[in-house]
C-alpha cells in the first residue's frame, strides 16, 4: 500500500474542501498585495495588522474544521468572522490615510461582506446539525 493511500489529503486537511477557506486565502493574498504599496514606516504598523487579520480568517477556518466537535468549529468560525470586522476597520483607516483608494476600499468591503456571509452561513448550517 502506497503512503498516499494511507494519508488522503481530504482526511488530513478537511478545510481544503471548503470554498470559504479557498476564498479567504485568495482574499489574504490580495491584502498582502495591497500592503506592498503602503509606506515603509507602516511595515510594522497598520500593514502588519491588516495582514494578521487577513490570514487569521483562513487560519481559524482551518483549525476549527479539524476540531473534534461542531461546537469547537463554530467557535473558530466566530473568531474568523471577528477578523473580518478587524479588517473592515483597518481598511477604513488605510483609506482615510490615503494608502488605498476609494475603489480599492469598495472592492475589499464587498469581499469582506461576502466572506462574512459565508462564515455566517456555515455557522448556521453547523448549528442546525447540532439540534
Amino acid at each position: 500500500m502506497a503512503d498516499t493511500d494511507i494519508f488522503r489529503e481530504s482526511e488530513i486537511k478537511p478545510h481544503k474542501k471548503l470554498d470559504l477557506w479557498k476564498k479567504s486565502i485568495d482574499f489574504t493574498m490580495e491584502i498582502y498585495k495591497i500592503c506592498k504599496k503602503f509606506p515603509k514606516e507602516e511595515l510594522y504598523g497598520i500593514s502588519s495588522q491588516l495582514k494578521r487579520a487577513a490570514y487569521s480568517i483562513p487560519s481559524n477556518i482551518a483549525e476549527g474544521s479539524s476540531r473534534q466537535t461542531r461546537k469547537e468549529f463554530i467557535q473558530f468560525l466566530y473568531i474568523a468572522r471577528g477578523s473580518c470586522s478587524e479588517l473592515d476597520t483597518f481598511i477604513e483607516i488605510s483609506r482615510k490615510a490615503g494608502w488605498i483608494s476609494d475603489i480599492e476600499k469598495i472592492t475589499l468591503d464587498r469581499k469582506i461582506i461576502d466572506i462574512s456571509k459565508m462564515i455566517t452561513g456555515l455557522i448556521n448550517h453547523l448549528k442546525k446539525k447540532m439540534i
